[in-house]
């Protein structure tokens, strides 16, 4: 009590980016684009996929960090000095004795605090034609759990890009009774165009939650381009916000309401509807 974020609505927002090799100059972004968001009343704030650096794959171990680190270590100055909650999109972290690195994302709280740390279940491993070839499992290694993380904004899950594709996982964070749903991203135009909304609203809908998910966009240092079109989603699937491919940068936010998404889970009583006697707690 008494922290100024007990309430039944709030402001939440995405920040959409075109990370590069240079990881001082990709802070400076995201620390620009996060005090713009808290300018906007944002309480909540996440970044997209791999924001404080992306590079070619051999070179993720150079780069790699522990957790906490020197981008934590930023990240959390930051949201303390504005006094919010931050989902730092993710960053390439250091595995010990191990030349593969985690896809990781760090949930700070308004005192600077790492409240979770989430690890990519799920890694992109794709060979399209006329699609990027992308091969994460070669220098990613899969994490472990799910993982959410309660807030007085609501418990929020985090999940990260190609987790989208598989809704067991959405499905298992609501028996963890989430709210909100992150899922910083850096979603590959090509798949893009054609699935990127569709899997965003159908996970807010089929789950009743509410869904941010910041984007990556442009060319990135793999030589292929990301979708952009960053989005807030609301648990009737309807977008209330969008940053597009051609807006570039920025920052979207809308408002939550806990109290709206209440009264749509008792009307809709989806969630309760599931045949748990077929299909089990999971």
């Amino acid at each position: 009590r008494g922290t100024g974020f007990e309430m039944e609505k709030v402001i939440v927002a995405a920040v959409q980016m075109n990370s590069g090799p240079d990881k001082e100059k990709n802070i400076d972004t995201a620390k620009r684009l996060i005090k713009i968001a808290c300018q906007r009343g944002a309480k909540l704030v996440i970044l997209p996929e791999l924001f404080n650096w992306r590079g070619k794959p051999e070179d993720e171990r150079r780069f790699s960090e522990t957790i906490p680190g020197k981008t934590t270590k930023i990240m959390a100055k930051i949201s303390a000095s504005l006094k919010i909650y931050l989902l730092a999109g993710s960053i390439t972290e250091t595995i010990k004795d191990n030349n593969k690195t985690y896809n990781s994302s760090v949930f700070l709280g308004p005192s600077g605090d790492i409240m979770a740390v989430y690890r990519k279940l799920h890694l992109f491993d794709a060979a399209m034609m006329g699609c990027p070839t992308v091969k994460e499992p070669e220098s990613k290694e899969r994490g472990k759990e799910v993982v959410a993380v309660d807030t007085p904004l609501g418990k929020i899950g985090l999940t990260i890009c190609y987790d989208l594709r598989f809704p067991e996982l959405y499905r298992r964070l609501i028996k963890e009774e989430v709210k909100i749903v992150g899922i910083p991203s850096a979603f590959t135009f090509d798949t893009g165009k054609v699935h990127w909304e569709v899997l965003v609203r159908a996970r807010a809908i089929e789950n009743q939650i509410y869904v941010i998910a910041p984007n990556q966009f442009g060319k990135n240092p793999m030589g292929y381009k990301d979708f952009g079109n960053s989005l807030i989603v609301d648990p009737w699937g309807k977008v209330l916000a969008r940053q597009g491919q051609e807006q570039g940068e920025g920052v979207i936010t809308a408002e939550i309401r806990l109290d709206y998404q209440d009264k749509l889970r008792r009307f809709f009583p989806v969630l309760k509807n599931i045949r748990r006697d077929i299909w089990g707690d999971d």
